[in-house]
Formats: C-alpha cells, sequence, structure tokens
C-alpha cells in the first residue's frame, strides 16, 4: 500500500478539478479508493451511475470522482474529471503497486542449466523452466508454473500459480497469466480413418505479443500448421477457449466461457460477452459487439453489434425475443379460430 497522498496531488495525479471543498487540500489525506457505501473519510470514491446518487448522500468518502460532463450537483467535495471509473482505475493502481521482481529464485524451483533468465527475475517453488528458455527483465514466475523448452517468455510478464507455457511457445511484454492458464495445448485436431481418429500433430505455436492478460483456466491452443495469434492489448477473461490457428485482434475483450473454434480471425477492437461461441473459420471485423450466448455461425461485418444464435443484428434480436413471449399468446388465438 503506497503512502497517503494528498487531495491536491490526487486530484492532480487523475487530471481533475476539486470542487466543494474549502479546506487546504494539501492537508487532507488519502489512503485509498473504496466503493460508495464503504469508502471512509481517507478514501476517495466514485459515481458513473446516476442509480447510485442516493449513496453518494449516504458516503463518508473525502471525496467523489464525477464526469466533468455530468449536470448533477453535488452538495459536498468532489474531483471533476473527464471519465471517474479510468480515474478510479489509475488510483487503484497508485495505491495498490504491482511488486516488483528482485531476483528470488526458490531452492524448490527447477530451472534448467541451459535457460536464459534475467537476473532480477523472480522463480517461485516448484516452478519448471525447460531447455533453452528465455525470462526477461522484471518477469515474475509463480508457484508450481511450468516452461517447456525454448519458451520465451519478455519483459514485466507475471505468471501466476500453476500457469501452463508448453514447447516453443512466445509472450512479448506485460503478459499477465492468471493461474490455471494453458498456453500452447494442442489443438483438436484428427483424422477419421474409417476405424478410429488420427491425431494430427499439432506443430505450430502459440504467440501472445505485449499487454495481454489471460484469465484462470484459460486455454489457448497452438497452431496445427502455423501459429495461433493474441495481438497485443488483448484481455481474455477466465475459462475462455481460443483453438488452434485462431487470430484474436489488438485490444479485443473477451469475458467467460468464450468458445472460439478453429482458424477463426476475431478482428481488433472486438467486444464478446460471455457465452458467446465462433464457429470454426469465421472471420469477425473489427469493433464487432457480441451479446451473452451469441452463436456465431457466418462471417461479420466490422462495427456491427449482434446478439442471439445464429447471431443477428442486435436490434432485430430484441423485436425477436419479445415476438417469443408473445407466441404462446398468439398460438392460443389461432387454434380457437
Amino acid at each position: 500500500m503506497l503512502k497517503p497522498v494528498s487531495l491536491h496531488d490526487l486530484a492532480a495525479y487523475v487530471g481533475g478539478t476539486i470542487e466543494g471543498f474549502d479546506g487546504d487540500a494539501n492537508l487532507l489525506m488519502i489512503i485509498g479508493v473504496n466503493t460508495l457505501d464503504n469508502a471512509g473519510s481517507d478514501e476517495i470514491s466514485f459515481l458513473t451511475n446516476k442509480r447510485y446518487k442516493n449513496a453518494v448522500d449516504q458516503s463518508d468518502a473525502a471525496a467523489i470522482l464525477l464526469a466533468a460532463s455530468d449536470p448533477l450537483s453535488l452538495q459536498r467535495c468532489i474531483i471533476r474529471v473527464a471519465d471517474p471509473y479510468l480515474a478510479f482505475a489509475k488510483l487503484q493502481r497508485l495505491f495498490n503497486p504491482e511488486k516488483e521482481a528482485n531476483g528470488i529464485r526458490h531452492g524448490a524451483a527447477v530451472i534448467h542449466e541451459t535457460a536464459m533468465i534475467a537476473a532480477d527475475v523472480d522463480v517461485a517453488a516448484n516452478a519448471v523452466i525447460g531447455e533453452q528458455t528465455s525470462i526477461g527483465e522484471g518477469s515474475r514466475i509463480g508457484i508450481g508454473c511450468l516452461l517447456g523448452d525454448r519458451v520465451t517468455i519478455g519483459k514485466g510478464c507475471l505468471l501466476h500459480a500453476g500457469a501452463i507455457v508448453a514447447d516453443d511457445c512466445v509472450l512479448g511484454d506485460n503478459v499477465y497469466l492468471q493461474s490455471g492458464s494453458v498456453i500452447g495445448s494442442d489443438g483438436f485436431g484428427y483424422a477419421w480413418s474409417g476405424e478410429k481418429h488420427l491425431k494430427i500433430p499439432q506443430a505450430g505455436r502459440v504467440l501472445i505479443e505485449d499487454d495481454v492478460e489471460v484469465g484462470a483456466n484459460t486455454c489457448i491452443d497452438r497452431g496445427a500448421i502455423g501459429d495461433t495469434v493474441i495481438e497485443r492489448g488483448v484481455k481474455l477473461d477466465n475459462q475462455i477457449q481460443i483453438a488452434h490457428n485462431v487470430r484474436i485482434g489488438a485490444y479485443t475483450v473477451m469475458a467467460s466461457q468464450v468458445g472460439i473454434s478453429g482458424s477463426s480471425m476475431i478482428g481488433r477492437g472486438c467486444q464478446f460477452g460471455g457465452q458467446t461461441g465462433i464457429a470454426g473459420h469465421i472471420k469477425i471485423g473489427d469493433g464487432v459487439k457480441l451479446a451473452g450466448q451469441t452463436g456465431v455461425l457466418s462471417d461479420l461485418d466490422a462495427g456491427g453489434t449482434y446478439a442471439g444464435s445464429p447471431a443477428m443484428p442486435h436490434r432485430l434480436w430484441l423485436k425477436t425475443s419479445a415476438l417469443l413471449l408473445k407466441l404462446p399468446e398468439i398460438w392460443k388465438a389461432q387454434r380457437s379460430k
């Protein structure tokens, strides 16, 4: 936890303007950020939804982050910012800074003699690091992680306990793997011989670019021929399945339990709701938004918002859903004729 920060410095840090405070903002010290209900008199909170205005009135927070464009007038100390949620995120990072690597290597770690590890990399107990694997400066390898042979890990990466990176896979800088994630498992590839399923060797890799986060128990399969690629800034939630030879465009985000079938291409800046499913060899354009449980069976053009299974434009899905609720009444009326 960072030492307390003055209200004045805190507002400057998020590019905000203090309103409704009569004292000396250099003297009021802030120790952290909290919810409206739980914030104390030495903490900051935020308001992004007007439904919680009553909570603002009851909150003990020292100040409230509020959008500069919000006409709402509060009879208390506020900090006007461009984006309250973004300001909250920055303050969370300020008060809860990342732990830095300092070169601690646990005696129970197994590190191959040919591994190339920067001096300040931390390696926790029971981690295993294979032949010719390289790990960049400032990275931290958690308890029980497994890095196969010829793996490349960039600078500033964090692998939480039990994460696995299989042979030949590549992680860029500042990649975070949550516990239980598996990078480079075999893709699901078989050919029917007439008598049995013949396994197809999965000879490709997984390439993960900079600033990617992979959630707990998420699996990204290596390519069958060629590579599975996760581009810069992608954020994957827990329990997601990415099949072989998929490519996910930069800054796309996916919620829990999304499944992407093999060789599908996902554009940049897409947003997928939970339990979305994508069929194989599908192309999805940049900026596409999919509601939860959407099933995509054909290509989607850039920029659209879709829902339902099979996927349809969101507005059409709303009309269809409303009609479905009326079907029993319609059917009853038809039978009575």
